[in-house]
């Protein structure tokens, strides 16, 4: 089984993203802010990282390009989520190294989709 790094400062969306993916058999970790899901990415070394872009101590993006400067996490794919999306999000997001980007709400089809996605291009 994959396991997937679930980084969000809500409550409700870290549990609504973790009943989509256990139902699609993925086992999670989760993180409530980029300090938590730097640690935990070095630590645990998850499969994917679902990244929320607005988190409270640092953004998401930040938190990526921790991520990827580690030279053995580089590798990880990393999922940006935005509740806010503006122009030139998608650009920013992905010039931090992430490797896709949802919207939210979530869609369950949708985020299952980008998942499989950036685990094919690992």
């Amino acid at each position: 089984m994959k396991t997937i790094l679930i980084v969000d400062d809500n409550p409700d969306n870290r549990y609504l993203i973790t009943y989509i993916l256990k139902n699609n058999a993925f086992l999670t970790i989760e993180a409530v802010n980029g300090t938590q899901a730097v640690n935990k990415a070095l630590d645990e070394q998850p499969d994917l990282i679902l990244m929320d872009i607005q988190l409270p101590d640092m953004s998401g993006l930040e938190a990526t390009q921790q991520i990827k400067q580690s030279t053995p996490h580089r590798h990880i794919p990393v999922v940006a989520l935005t509740s806010y999306a503006l122009d030139g999000d998608k650009d920013k997001a992905l010039k931090a190294g992430c490797s896709g980007y949802i919207e939210k709400p979530i869609n369950p089809d949708t985020i299952i989709d980008q998942i499989h996605q950036a685990l094919a291009s690992c």
